[in-house]
């Protein structure tokens, strides 16, 4: 049930979100959902899945496009339902409620949890690796790291926009700085060999890890019930967001082309760090070192403020714990839902139990992004004269294609690892009972 603002109302009518954040706001919560770590590590991998630099920046391209329709998609969908849930609050409305709490529910065991434990793990690391430090054993600083974040997001959405604001700068900044420097120093070797035959099949294999490290756009619409003046606002914060992302990826692996050329880019296990290290020696390993810890902490950040949106929203209707779903008085925000998604990532993260989790749940977290495009389709017939401010252009080409491109990739990606996607079908079966059994006791 939403407020004539759209909002979503919660057990204590007098407590509700508030519309705070602007368009910049929303903007940088989009780029800093999407910009974590991957950007920095993950272009090798592509690399040895790809046979030449121009394969590699397509498949970026490729990605970058797709991203986009997915943010299209979102965007009109976010300005029909402009609340607290993203997602969840689509399916729910569209699907049911049990098709809805199975998408929560691999929110809350895998995906969000477990990348906010995995992430913050990363920051640790790369943070000592900034100070010339090794952290044998980073749990316990990952705990407190995830500690530290909830204790800003607890004084509300302000609190939390703000230091995000600062970390997205920060990332854009060393994204900006290792363009510059890897574009202008060159010295890339000539290939080694001549160029393989283009393969479809490892074209979409490494069309999965570039979805992976363009995914987090949704998490501007997890907020959409504080975001001011939504139906105008989400749409143009997630397509400037998702442009500006586009741009810097490629940008990006222009620049470790130009130093690493694509064979030792491929060699590479931590490219940033070996074109800064070129440039400056280990002077610029470290500073890029600080720049991922930077990215990987804002990913952090934004991903605790948008998981515990949704899981405040399942509160309220009855499949998570009742007192989850109240807002803070004074501050407004989801505090019990936000201590609850921060206490069980930080068991993920002492346990070290994340890094299979994350690889049980990449099919399922995809997956999870069609089913939510897919019910553009039932609001455009079941709701087919309701205004809205946003339409996603080319309908229903692009959702399609959409659709399309994730099962392909997904396809792939169970071919190449059916022991993980198997894990992953199991942990969302497993939220069936869960569900029946949660709604019998809360009768």
């Amino acid at each position: 049930m939403t407020d004539p603002n759209g909002s979503a109302t919660n057990p204590s009518p007098a407590v509700s979100y508030a519309r705070r954040l602007g368009s910049w706001d929303a903007a940088m919560i989009v780029v800093g959902g999407v910009i974590g770590s991957g950007i920095f590590l993950t272009p090798a991998a592509i690399a040895r899945q790809t046979g030449s630099a121009a394969e590699l920046l397509a498949a970026w391209a490729v990605g970058g496009v797709i991203a986009l329709i997915g943010a299209l998609c979102y965007a009109e969908l976010g300005a029909r339902r402009p609340q607290a849930g993203g997602g969840y609050v689509y399916l729910r409305e569209a699907f049911g409620l049990i098709v809805a709490f199975v998408f929560g529910w691999n929110l809350l065991i895998v995906n969000h949890s477990g990348a906010l434990a995995a992430v913050a793990t990363v920051f640790v690391q790369y943070a000592g690796a900034a100070f010339g430090v090794t952290i044998d054993n980073p749990g316990p600083w990952a705990v407190a790291t995830i500690v530290f974040l909830a204790g800003i997001n607890w004084f509300g959405i302000r609190a939390g926009s703000l230091a995000q604001n600062i970390l997205t700068v920060l990332k854009l900044a060393a994204i900006a700085a290792l363009i510059a420097i890897g574009l202008s120093l060159g010295g890339a070797p000539a290939p080694s060999a001549s160029t393989p035959t283009f393969s479809p099949l490892a074209f979409g294999g490494a069309l999965m890890p570039v979805l992976f490290s363009y995914g987090g756009w949704y998490y501007v619409n997890d907020i959409a019930g504080e975001v001011r003046d939504p139906q105008r606002t989400l749409p143009r914060a997630l397509i400037f967001g998702m442009l500006l992302v586009a741009a810097c990826y490629l940008l990006t692996n222009l620049a470790y082309l130009a130093v690493l050329g694509h064979d030792g880019l491929a060699a590479s296990s931590a490219p940033a760090a070996d074109l800064m290290r070129r440039a400056f020696g280990e002077t610029g390993a470290r500073l890029i070192a600080a720049g991922i810890a930077i990215s990987t902490l804002g990913f952090c950040n934004i991903s605790m403020i948008g998981a515990a949106r949704v899981f405040q929203v399942m509160g309220a209707d009855g499949v998570f714990f009742r007192s989850a779903g109240r807002l803070h008085p004074r501050w407004r925000s989801p505090n019990v839902a936000l201590l609850l998604l921060a206490a069980w990532a930080c068991a993920l993260a002492l346990t070290g139990t994340f890094d299979q989790l994350l690889n049980y749940s990449t099919v399922g977290d995809w997956l999870g992004m069609a089913a939510v495009i897919a019910t553009l389709f039932w609001y455009r017939r079941a709701h087919a004269a309701e205004a809205t401010a946003f339409r996603t252009p080319w309908y229903p080409l692009l959702p399609l294609v959409f659709l399309a491109v994730v099962l392909c990739v997904v396809a792939v990606t169970i071919w190449n690892h059916p022991f993980d996607a198997g894990m992953g079908a199991l942990i969302t079966v497993a939220g069936l009972p869960v569900y029946f059994v949660w709604r019998r006791l809360l009768r």
